[in-house]
């Protein structure tokens, strides 16, 4: 990666880094769980007390997950806004108006900006200027995260929607290469691993399908819908289900390893995916931490609300939002909990890590952010 051009103002330093196309800074988060395999993890040490350094805003509920690249935090909200804030400051540098609500997380890639709506498009912008570069047309409402790959030579886009299907698009044009057809409504985002797009659905399935063309692979029956998105690790993934499974699927052998089963309530978010454990929250209002090999109870967390927040896990720490208000930094070794923030109202969306700093929304309407006070 070529270093970043000296400039003495940063705000333009940043917007033309943008710009440039060139891979993201250090210590990033440019999409939906941090990258393609939907893992949740950051190598970034967080701090035990975090202080809120600001919050911002918005006209909707914010359940969109925030991206951060190159010290800009992008997200969507329910008033149908893409919104780009500056990180330190948590002042707006521009918003780009949609016709429908924006529950999709934002990929921040290229110097563009994908991200869906409930207006049925797949938008492409400019990072630095929120310029439309292109929209693309679906059958119903997104959702979901859109996710990338590169595939001779070329940068794909892919994104789920409520028309069934799963839609792969060029991304610099917005054309479509492929779109493959479930049987019912796609919800979370597809997971990217060695050439294979892996996601879940309404239909009960987990689907496996070639990026080169868009045909299927293999599929595996959850037993149950799928609401969020897979995690993938070393060939598995794991995922939870809306009756009261959480599996781990070996994608080679097509079949189920091990499954997770507690009491009778549906795993909506998305895990997180450590070296030796995996962290999930659900509706029976706490947060699990299981062995990754064979999902035994490592420790669990109790809220007092749904867990449909995804965790992310940081080098010691495991960070989540819950529909009880708060926002939790809990100990990833023993499941203690470190410190909390009430914010009051639900916090469904999933935090992101950059910086240094802890970025998520809440159905109050803003997006807070926390780090080391100065």
């Amino acid at each position: 990666m070529r270093p970043v051009p000296s400039f003495h103002c940063p705000a333009i330093a940043a917007a033309l880094w943008l710009a440039s196309g060139m891979p993201s800074l250090a210590g990033d988060w440019p999409m939906f769980r941090g990258g393609p395999e939907l893992r949740g993890v950051t190598s970034e040490n967080l701090p035990q007390k975090p202080a809120l350094l600001w919050r911002f805003k918005t006209g909707g509920p914010v359940r969109s997950s925030p991206a951060v690249v190159n010290h800009r935090a992008f997200f969507g909200s329910g008033d149908g806004m893409l919104y780009a804030l500056d990180l330190a400051s948590g002042n707006k540098l521009w918003s780009f108006k949609t016709e429908g609500e924006i529950e999709s997380s934002p990929l921040v890639l290229e110097g563009r900006v994908y991200f869906g709506s409930s207006d049925d498009f797949l938008y492409s912008l400019d990072a630095g200027t929120g310029a439309l570069k292109w929209k693309y047309e679906t059958g119903d409402k997104i959702v979901g995260a859109p996710n990338w790959a590169r595939m001779g030579g070329a940068t794909r886009v892919l994104v789920g929607s409520y028309d069934f299907k799963l839609h792969c698009v060029d991304a610099l044009t917005g054309k479509s290469n492929w779109v493959y057809e479930t049987a019912n409504y796609i919800n979370g985002s597809p997971g990217v691993t060695e050439g294979h797009a892996v996601f879940g659905g309404c239909d009960g399935l987990l689907h496996v399908i070639d990026m080169t063309n868009g045909h299927p692979l293999r599929e595996v029956s959850a037993g149950a819908y799928v609401p969020g998105s897979a995690a993938l690790a070393d060939g598995h993934a794991f995922v939870g289900q809306y009756e009261n499974r959480f599996l781990c699927v070996d994608l080679n052998a097509g079949k189920i390893e091990w499954e997770f089963k507690d009491r009778n309530f549906p795993y909506v978010g998305s895990p997180a995916i450590g070296p030796d454990r995996v962290v999930f929250g659900g509706d029976d209002k706490r947060v699990h931490c299981v062995r990754r090999t064979d999902g035994t109870t490592l420790w669990d967390f109790a809220t007092r609300g749904k867990v449909q927040s995804s965790p992310v896990i940081g080098l010691t720490t495991v960070v989540v939002g819950s529909d009880d208000g708060r926002l939790y930094l809990l100990s990833l070794s023993k499941g203690e909990e470190l410190w909390s923030y009430e914010i009051g109202q639900p916090v469904k969306g999933s935090p992101a890590v950059a910086d240094g700093k802890i970025l998520v929304g809440s159905d109050d309407g803003y997006v807070y952010c926390f780090g080391v006070a100065k």
